[in-house]
């Protein structure tokens, strides 16, 4: 029997308008696990800020965020330049409000097998999670901190940030390198009012996954090598989300929270054949 499932999209999991007046950056919002999280901060009564590269991913957001009855602006915004994290923010002062909380969701990711992995394959991804994350966190609590105001940022992590994995060594640095940055700045900003907190997913199949990782193996597959018996949903995640940045986890800093029914965890006493990660991915 598998863990049960949770309760139906559309359900409120805080208070209605836990987050009314408050103003969330979502970064990667418009696809995937994002814009699952930006949906259910606008549930709450939060003002979505949809931050991405891509115009038409900033338009599925903030369509998503004003279906449930939201108020959402996108900004374009490439994370790993300093200028243009700078420039988000006054954008979103000017046209909303000063930002009361950071989801730094943006994320890059391809399996490859390190040794056939490029310098720019890796800076990609490493400049995308780990430095962007940084680059945002640090403008939003400057800011906040000069305006004497209290905050949240809650980074995406993973939990091959603890065990490493064939095919990723690039993202898997990048998220190891994320939780330990949620930890060195909740113990800086604890005293200026500012909590950061970290969530790590585990499968959570949505449709704006890239090709080469839906072929990898289907939902139902998926649930047969979790120990939970199931995939996670995505609004499971963004409950996860809205929970960590809200006042009812005022005392929560400098945490990760794992959500991936028991499946890192996992150890047997028969392990699974192993396969190269050469074998895995298809040539090139």
């Amino acid at each position: 029997m598998a863990l049960p499932g949770p309760p139906p999209l559309g359900t409120a999991m805080l208070p209605p308008n836990t987050y009314a007046g408050q103003v969330v950056v979502v970064t990667g919002g418009g696809t995937g696990l994002g814009r699952a999280m930006a949906v259910e901060f606008a549930r709450l009564g939060a003002a979505v800020v949809v931050a991405s590269r891509k115009p038409d991913h900033r338009q599925m957001g903030c369509r998503a965020v004003e279906q449930v009855g939201g108020t959402a602006l996108g900004v374009a915004l490439d994370v790993r330049d300093a200028d243009a994290v700078a420039a988000m923010f006054d954008t979103v002062e000017r046209d909303l409000a000063p930002v009361d909380v950071v989801i730094n969701n943006a994320a890059g990711n391809f399996p490859v097998p390190a040794a056939k992995m490029s310098p720019g394959a890796w800076r990609s991804v490493v400049d995308i999670v780990l430095t962007g994350s940084f680059l945002c966190s640090r403008e939003f609590a400057a800011r906040a901190i000069a305006r004497g105001a209290a905050g949240a940022v809650l980074n995406i992590g993973a939990t091959y940030s603890w065990t490493g994995g064939p095919g990723t060594a690039h993202s898997a640095a990048a998220k190891a390198g994320v939780t330990n940055l949620t930890q060195s700045l909740a113990v800086e900003w604890a005293p200026r009012g500012i909590r950061v907190n970290c969530l790590a997913p585990g499968k959570f199949p949505h449709d704006d996954l890239p090709e080469v990782l839906r072929a990898r193996s289907t939902p139902e597959q998926d649930a047969t090598r979790i120990p939970g018996g199931r995939v996670g949903q995505p609004h499971e995640l963004g409950w996860a989300a809205t929970y960590l940045c809200s006042p009812y986890a005022a005392y929560l800093t400098g945490h990760t929270l794992v959500l991936d029914g028991a499946n890192w965890l996992r150890r047997s006493l028969t392990m699974p054949e192993f396969i190269p990660i050469e074998q895995q991915l298809p040539e090139g």
